[in-house]
């Protein structure tokens, strides 16, 4: 079994999903818009160009995202994609890119549990967890 996250957005899930993908070092797989989905001739013309289905595909991890029809759209809540980094210099470089234009809600930083951790919602709208825990690695290598 596997447990994927899929993300919903009001209108810029493909700028979301380049983001992503560029800074996780992913690669964007079916992507798809509602305009080449079977269902084209029934979708509003206002989403023909939206993202029906993307998956992002990072190591053996998968995050999958939507634009959704504007009577479905609720903001993203109650939950972060947490990022696991195999280094500091990885755990900040990925909070300072992803992070930018949106809101930081605990800076990066040392705490008693890791050697990095920090928390903000992205400028799309999706909360993230940034985490380096040194001891964790150590053991897992």
């Amino acid at each position: 079994m596997k447990l994927n996250t899929y993300l919903h957005f009001k209108d810029n899930c493909r700028e979301a999903f380049q983001l992503y993908a560029r800074v996780l070092g992913g690669k964007l797989e079916n992507l798809i818009t509602y305009g080449e989905s079977p269902m084209a001739k029934e979708t509003p013309k206002a989403l023909l160009d939206k993202v029906m289905h993307v998956r992002l595909v990072v190591g053996d991890q998968i995050l999958m995202g939507s634009d959704s029809p504007p009577d479905h759209y609720h903001p993203l809540a109650g939950f972060s994609v947490n990022i696991a980094t195999n280094s500091a210099a990885e755990a900040e470089r990925i909070f300072k890119a992803l992070s930018e234009g949106g809101t930081v809600r605990m800076p990066i930083q040392k705490t008693f549990w890791a050697d990095r951790f920090g928390m903000f919602v992205d400028r799309f709208g999706t909360p993230w967890m940034v985490n380096y825990d040194r001891a964790e690695m150590e053991k897992a290598a």
